[in-house]
């Protein structure tokens, strides 16, 4: 099952009865291991999550790429991100000197 078919069953439900529907849940649950599930029931309890979801998958493929090869390569808890005055975000790597200013209660 590809993800264009979750996405339009997700907005246009079928219009068979609620015993295909269910077919059709447990068929796509079925391509993810019990561990990858309980792993995407866990993130999804973050606040603004599927908001988050949402905002990353509606951007054009070549900035979601970037964005994703950017988290992909450097380490999410050393990255700081920020809006600037003009509206545009920002994310960069943090230096250890720089997270010792951002966290001093943790590094001492």
């Amino acid at each position: 099952m590809s993800a264009e078919s979750v996405v339009y069953y997700l907005n246009r439900v079928p219009e068979s009865d609620p015993n295909d529907q269910t077919e059709w849940l447990v068929t796509a649950l079925g391509q993810y291991t019990g561990a990858e599930l309980r792993e995407l029931l866990y993130v999804a309890e973050e606040p603004g999550f599927f908001e988050l979801m949402r905002g990353l998958f509606a951007l054009p493929d070549e900035s979601r790429a970037a964005l994703q090869h950017f988290l992909e390569t450097g380490h999410p808890p050393a990255m700081k991100a920020g809006v600037d005055a003009k509206g545009r975000l920002t994310i960069e790597h943090v230096t250890d000197e720089q997270r010792v200013k951002l966290l001093p209660g943790i590094a001492n």
